[in-house]
């Protein structure tokens, strides 16, 4: 129960990682990266928090990233495909 909670705080994370990052769209690449980094620290702090396993709270962050990448594609996509 306790990766569930996680994945979906983290889902929440990458969320706002979205949000920040289009605010941000003038912001040089390094900085991007900075934050990208900042966010993903912070996701597997709050993972390992509540896991209390390192290697597991690491495993779920990356996990939690695919699938929020996957969603984010695929519904980008949709958008497009919709309003051209």
């Amino acid at each position: 129960m306790r990766i569930y909670i996680v994945v979906f705080i983290q889902l929440m994370i990458w969320s706002s990682f979205s949000l920040i990052e289009w605010l941000s769209k003038n912001d040089l690449y390094f900085y991007k990266l900075l934050m990208f980094l900042v966010f993903f620290y912070l996701a597997i702090l709050i993972g390992n928090h509540i896991i209390r396993s390192t290697k597991l709270a690491f495993f779920v962050t990356v996990m939690s990233l695919m699938i929020y990448g996957s969603i984010h594609t695929v519904l980008s996509a949709i958008n497009t495909n919709v309003f051209n």
